[in-house]
């Protein structure tokens, strides 16, 4: 095999265990708003989704993109570098979690998941507009 291609297998596999931690914070803070707390889910999902993205991020720039991380100047314009660049697979996730919750009454009850499949849905957009706009060589 390939170098470069084991190198992008290798940050894939990182990249969807970052997104598997993001999937954990972003259900135990969507379930504690939108159930314990019983807010709106929909607002709900975007302080999630920004709890999970600051997860994936910190995960990503220390081990998926190490070599690449840290060219920006200030940490903080690389974090919202990522989570525009997020927003790309977000939408799709989100689309995905809203239409679910709006037409399934199981998805209504149990919102994780929704974010389950929204979560699936965004990974391999989110993945290809981390590598090539935030942590490109």
């Amino acid at each position: 095999m390939r170098p470069a291609l084991t190198l992008r297998m290798r940050r894939f596999a990182l990249f969807c265990v970052a997104g598997g931690l993001a999937f954990l914070v972003d259900a135990g803070v969507l379930h504690l708003l939108a159930t314990v707390w019983a807010r709106d889910p929909y607002a709900a999902r975007v302080v999630s989704f920004l709890c999970a993205v600051t997860v994936t991020w910190l995960f990503n720039r220390s081990l998926t993109f190490a070599d690449r991380a840290g060219r920006v100047r200030h940490w903080l314009r690389e974090w919202a570098g990522y989570v525009v660049s997020q927003l790309g697979g977000f939408s799709v996730n989100y689309a995905v979690y809203a239409l679910l919750v709006w037409s399934l009454p199981l998805f209504r009850q149990w919102p994780v998941l929704g974010v389950a499949a929204g979560s699936a849905a965004g990974l391999v957009v989110n993945f290809i507009l981390a590598s090539r706009f935030v942590f490109r060589k």
